[in-house]
């Protein structure tokens, strides 16, 4: 069966509590202890895809690491284009905080809303990418959810610091 990266998690479910019934450890109570330590290894293998498989990012992350990619942790310093300039702003910002300047609060409450969009837009552009890889399964394709995972990454550190900062 192909790898395929556009998933209906309703039916992944399914499939996921069928394979658990079926593998369950107290189903196997009464067989040899060969049997029982291969229930306990499946269960626990298909628990782990379960959890990989559930969440569209590792599911991605998990392909792209199949298929030979690099899918190293994204660097502060490597920042998208497009974002220098908010970036800036938002380091600004962070500062402003840090030095006890409540009055900058807003803008980062704004910075935060700002960047879960721009989450939500990566969000949508990786299901179009994951429908067109799963057509075409061609490298390009993956060279596209690559650099919208990176993306994704950065902003999601970005939205983490905001948080912390507005917590702290």
């Amino acid at each position: 069966m192909p790898r395929r990266l556009d998933l209906n998690t309703g039916d992944l479910q399914k499939r996921f509590y069928e394979l658990s019934r079926e593998l369950h450890p107290d189903r196997f109570m009464r067989k040899s202890e060969r049997e029982r330590e291969y229930s306990l290894e499946a269960s626990s293998i298909l628990n782990d895809a379960y959890r990989a498989l559930k969440n569209p990012v590792t599911r991605a992350e998990y392909v792209l690491k199949q298929e030979g990619f690099d899918i190293g942790e994204q660097r502060s310093k490597n920042v998208p284009p497009e974002l220098l300039e908010e970036v800036f702003e938002l380091n600004e910002t962070l500062e402003e905080m840090r030095g006890g300047d409540e009055s900058a609060r807003p803008q980062l409450e704004e910075a935060r809303q700002n960047f879960t969009g721009m989450l939500d837009d990566v969000d949508r552009q990786l299901e179009d990418l994951f429908r067109a890889w799963d057509a075409n399964n061609d490298r390009a394709g993956l060279e596209k959810i690559r650099g919208a995972l990176n993306r994704r990454k950065y902003i999601q550190n970005l939205v983490n610091e905001v948080i912390d900062s507005l917590e702290n």
